[in-house]
């Protein structure tokens, strides 16, 4: 059996705009990502308080997981942040889930004593979340649109701005 491969031939002797060329071929990988649409994994998770959670009980709302942990100095500033957009978005259809990483249930809980959230707060151990979205830095956020897809994430605190312009991406402003 003979394997016949064919080449388009170039001719050597023609000019070629490079610079035009790279300009279509950046504006192309530039559409091309903007356009790919990435679903949420299939996730399920309960709050402290005993709220469940999953991919079809959030269908039709934006919902923003924050990653975190009791010890992050980062974290604990953004918390206020969150809480307001928690409060103030939550008519909107925002659905906030504060997932916290790896901490026993009794150290969440001693924290939150003192300093409450808006937030629906997630322990590892009642969610397949942290498996899903690995991280080693804190906070790390993954917003998800209304039709259940990753519209942004966000590695480390960016502040209220960073925040509202992760949402907006999602269709909350």
């Amino acid at each position: 059996m003979q394997l016949l491969i064919l080449l388009p031939s170039i001719d050597m002797t023609a000019r070629i705009n490079f610079k035009g060329l790279m300009t279509v071929a950046v504006l192309l990988a530039m559409a091309l990502a903007a356009s790919a649409v990435e679903p949420a994994p299939r996730f399920h998770a309960k709050s402290v308080d005993g709220e469940n959670f999953s991919n079809e009980s959030v269908k039709g709302k934006v919902v923003l997981l924050q990653f975190w942990a009791t010890w992050c100095k980062y974290c604990r500033g953004e918390q206020p942040v969150v809480d307001q957009l928690t409060r103030e978005f939550a008519d909107r259809g925002l659905v906030v889930l504060a997932v916290d990483f790896m901490e026993p249930k009794k150290t969440v809980k001693k924290y939150l004593e003192g300093m409450p959230r808006a937030c629906k707060v997630v322990l590892t151990e009642d969610t397949n979340l942290a498996a899903m979205y690995p991280t080693h830095s804190f906070p790390l956020y993954v917003v998800i649109d209304r039709d259940g897809n990753v519209a942004g994430t966000q590695k480390g605190a960016g502040g209220a701005v960073a925040l509202r312009r992760l949402l907006s991406k999602a269709g909350i402003e």
